[in-house]
């Protein structure tokens, strides 16, 4: 390509990009316009990719981390040939039911990799594509797996907290086939980022074990010769691309004028005649969209042959890939859970339900061995996630299952998200149930992208006792409840934890958090239908001896509490029925008809959970009876706080016996 070929094709995703912004009145034209120079060196020279097929699982995988600049990322989908993404759609930019939402969801338009838009979740998803990606080569080697992650990141994503989690792992793990792009234009909505920031990010990522240069990113041949060098290394590579925001906006280039709104008239009248792009809105010259097009069909070819070397693939080697891109559980899976539940009938747990889940995991990983990822941010020992058969993950033991994610619970997450969303492995990872609040920008994303990983979440309540409030979660409980898509599991014993994981692991659809105890609970279920129970949220435990005056309702170690109570209840002649709620959303989600005969008709409704309130008055109704927690925690031992916060079988009678006439 000549310079001039380049020019008028990087100009093209200027022209589209400020006149979408222009006609939404609404977006960030700085990044596309200073960033299209990169992006078609990139996606011309460089990304393994067919338009024609942007599924395609051996394809370079692309991360806008900068998701505010979307427009960048439309008009190479429009340009490059993605059949859905048309010129009206770009012309719908930010409009409601388009393909060119205000930042990129994976789950709306092909060709996107991820959901980006919070800053930093971008470069910390695709450590997740790359940790797969090596993960995947080193079992199914490199003739059908061998490609890039490739990262767009700005200033934004590199000041947020976050992207050092990320960039410390890969380095660690010399995830190489990982290549970030950093549009080091200095500015961000504020202005210059001299105002609030002055690390060298090129010293702080090869702090971190990459590779990392400085380049006029501009330069057509300095970029490529860049990502030659990237490509050779042995460690992930920062390259910061020295650009100017809005580059050939007259009046407004190299400002924070033009990072956060449309250009106005008069100055997209004048960029455009500084660039020499046509007045015309939205105008792509019939030879540069030829050319763009080309770019998007030359992997085409490489597709091919890869189709040809996964044919010769033995077949059963070739069914088992497709099915873990799939995320289709294997069979063995259903049968060894029923198995396993059977053995519990004849040998009862009685156990903390964190090794419930430690047993559970076990049978887990006999059937899907390769593809069941645990990790865990620096608490193996007390998240008991780890099999006894897997190796630690490594940079030189990739085929290791289980990941030390260190102390890096929202870099666990957003990673997680990359691991799935690249597809081949079934990714878990673990921490206390109190340090979701670190983690949940990422597990945000993870409901609202559908992804489908499971969180082990371990010491959830006032239980664990002695480490005290800052440790005891009392609103996390409700808080992960009331993310849409998100499934929130807490079983009360070790039948339940096995049926949960199940439900948990065939969900691809959204993630799953398993809130597990520290503090031993009996097993109290007595039977393992064929079906599963949990699946609807709730079932009756224990029925009433005659017509209930009560229904006692509680998830987890409180189900235990509400058992109790029942039996003293009936040595009062008062009959109630226990009703075990392992998913409270997942029961109100149930049809009308199936939630209230789950519910019942008892004149007084209990719940007893050791937690804050919210979310049960849907249950017990505003006028029910809550056993639970209205502050935070203490220290001190385990059993000792539940009777300091009252949560105890007598209260909950006394609740039931002060309705009762």
């Amino acid at each position: 390509m000549t310079q001039v070929d380049h020019t008028r094709m990087a100009n093209a995703i200027r022209g589209l990009s400020m006149d979408a912004v222009e006609k939404a009145k609404s977006g960030h034209p700085g990044l596309p316009m200073g960033a299209a120079d990169i992006a078609t060196v990139l996606f011309t020279q460089f990304l393994k990719f067919d338009a024609a097929a942007p599924a395609w699982p051996d394809r370079d995988r692309f991360v806008l981390s900068a998701g505010h600049g979307s427009m960048l990322l439309y008009s190479l989908l429009y340009l490059t040939g993605n059949s859905e993404m048309t010129l009206d759609q770009i012309k719908q930019f930010r409009q409601v039911d388009s393909l060119t939402p205000g930042h990129p969801e994976n789950f709306r338009t092909r060709g996107i990799e991820t959901t980006t838009g919070p800053l930093g979740q971008g470069i910390s998803t695709a450590v997740g594509m790359a940790l797969a990606e090596k993960m995947l080569a080193a079992e199914f080697g490199k003739k059908i797996v061998d490609h890039h992650t490739y990262v767009l990141a700005s200033d934004g994503d590199l000041m947020e907290g976050v992207s050092q989690e990320a960039i410390a792992m890969a380095g660690h793990w010399k995830l190489n086939k990982m290549i970030v792009l950093y549009d080091d234009n200095g500015i961000s909505i504020d202005g210059p980022t001299s105002i609030s920031d002055s690390v060298d990010q090129v010293k702080r990522f090869k702090s971190a074990g990459w590779a990392a240069e400085r380049i006029d990113g501009h330069d057509q041949a300095a970029i490529a010769d860049a990502i030659t060098r990237a490509k050779k290394s042995g460690k992930p590579t920062l390259i910061a691309c020295r650009t100017t925001i809005g580059f050939g906006a007259p009046h407004k280039q190299g400002t924070s004028k033009v990072h956060g709104e449309a250009l106005g008239a008069e100055e997209l009248k004048a960029a455009k005649e500084n660039l020499g792009i046509s007045l015309e809105p939205f105008a792509v010259a019939d030879d540069v969209l030829k050319a763009w097009r080309d770019a998007g069909s030359r992997g085409a070819a490489a597709r091919q042959e890869w189709e040809g070397r996964l044919g010769e693939l033995g077949s059963r080697k070739r069914a088992e890939f497709e099915r873990r891109l799939r995320h289709e559980r294997p069979a063995s899976l259903a049968k060894a859970v029923r198995a396993y539940k059977k053995e519990l009938l004849e040998k009862p747990m009685t156990a903390a339900t964190r090794k419930s889940s430690e047993a559970v995991i076990e049978v887990i990983a006999g059937a899907m061995p390769m593809e069941f990822l645990a990790g865990s941010a620096d608490l193996t020992g007390s998240n008991n996630n780890k099999a006894k058969s897997a190796t630690a993950f490594s940079a030189k033991t990739p085929k290791g299952r289980f990941i030390h994610y260190g102390i890096r619970e929202h870099g666990m997450a957003a990673a997680m998200n990359g691991i799935f969303l690249h597809g081949g492995f079934a990714p878990n990872g673990a921490t206390f149930l109190v340090f979701t609040d670190y983690a949940r920008p990422a597990m945000r994303l993870a409901a609202l992208m559908g992804s489908g990983v499971v969180y082990v979440m371990t010491h959830d309540s006032i239980g664990l006792g002695e480490d005290g409030p800052t440790h005891q979660p009392v609103e996390h409980l409700a808080a992960l409840r009331a993310i849409p898509n998100m499934r929130v599991f807490r079983p009360c014993d070790s039948i339940e934890v096995a049926e949960c994981w199940e439900l948990a692991l065939n969900r691809i659809d959204g993630p799953t958090v398993l809130a597990l105890t520290r503090q031993n609970l009996p097993q109290l279920r007595s039977t393992v239908p064929n079906d599963n129970p949990c699946a609807q949220g709730a079932y009756e435990l224990v029925a009433a001896q005659g017509e209930a005056k009560a229904t006692l309702f509680a998830s987890g170690s409180e189900v235990e509490i509400a058992v109790a109570a029942q039996k003293q209840l009936a040595e009062r002649g008062i009959a109630s029925r226990v009703v075990s709620v392992p998913s409270l959303e997942l029961l109100l989600a149930q049809p009308e008809a199936k939630r209230a005969a789950i519910i019942g008709n008892a004149p007084v409704k209990v719940a007893i959970e050791a937690a804050v309130r919210w979310g049960w008055d849907a249950v017990i109704g505003q006028d029910g009876e809550f056993i639970g927690m209205h502050s935070f925690g203490e220290s001190g031992p385990a059993k000792e706080l539940y009777k300091h916060f009252g949560i105890t079988a007598e209260a909950a009678v006394n609740a039931v016996l002060k309705r009762v006439s």
